[in-house]
């Protein structure tokens, strides 16, 4: 598949079947995102105005930075905007997650890494990923975590640590995948 940096530098010289990867790769992980913002209704139509504004500014890209943040940067404006098309007056920026700098690029890039951590969540075993779930994005402790799922304690530990151990391996893989290319 290739990684990050060499398909942005492949869209960036506006190949093809790069927009068409892109769309592949990170429309799942960029929607998601815009749905957060946007919600539901409008986020298909946010995406594909992302989509079409950084294929229109493929040059601007710059392969030192991580092509997921530049379209996370992308995505986020165009998230901005359409609220305050929806809403006729400028935006409550506090209807956002707190932006850092002032075009929110830091807190694209955060998006970004966290969407890469969701993606290599879901190569964990499904036991694994259920307990790192359930940890993280739902705040349970332990032991709420073992009677969630009817499994003892011990359980539950030994699959947080593999899963947490697993996870950094991964994690590690992609981030050297991305330094060699």
């Amino acid at each position: 598949m290739g990684s990050d940096r060499a398909l942005g530098e492949r869209f960036r010289s506006r190949e093809e079947a790069a927009l068409e990867e892109t769309y592949r790769r990170f429309g799942p992980r960029l929607l998601s995102y815009l749905r957060r913002h946007v919600g539901r209704d409008d986020a298909e139509d946010v995406l594909q105005q992302t989509l079409v504004d950084a294929w229109r500014s493929a040059e601007r890209y710059d392969p030192a930075q991580r092509f997921t943040g530049w379209l996370f940067t992308i995505a986020h404006r165009r998230a901005i905007d359409a609220l305050r098309a929806r809403r006729g007056v400028a935006v409550d920026l506090g209807a956002l997650p707190d932006l850092v700098g002032d075009d929110g690029r830091e807190q694209a890039e955060r998006s970004a890494v966290a969407a890469e951590v969701r993606a290599t969540l879901d190569r964990l075993p499904a036991h694994e990923r259920r307990v790192l779930e359930l940890a993280y994005w739902e705040d349970l402790t332990q032991a709420e975590i073992a009677a969630r799922l009817e499994v003892p304690i011990g359980t539950v530990k030994a699959r947080a640590w593999r899963g947490t151990r697993r996870l950094g391996g991964l994690l590690r893989a992609v981030q050297a995948a991305e330094r060699e290319a």
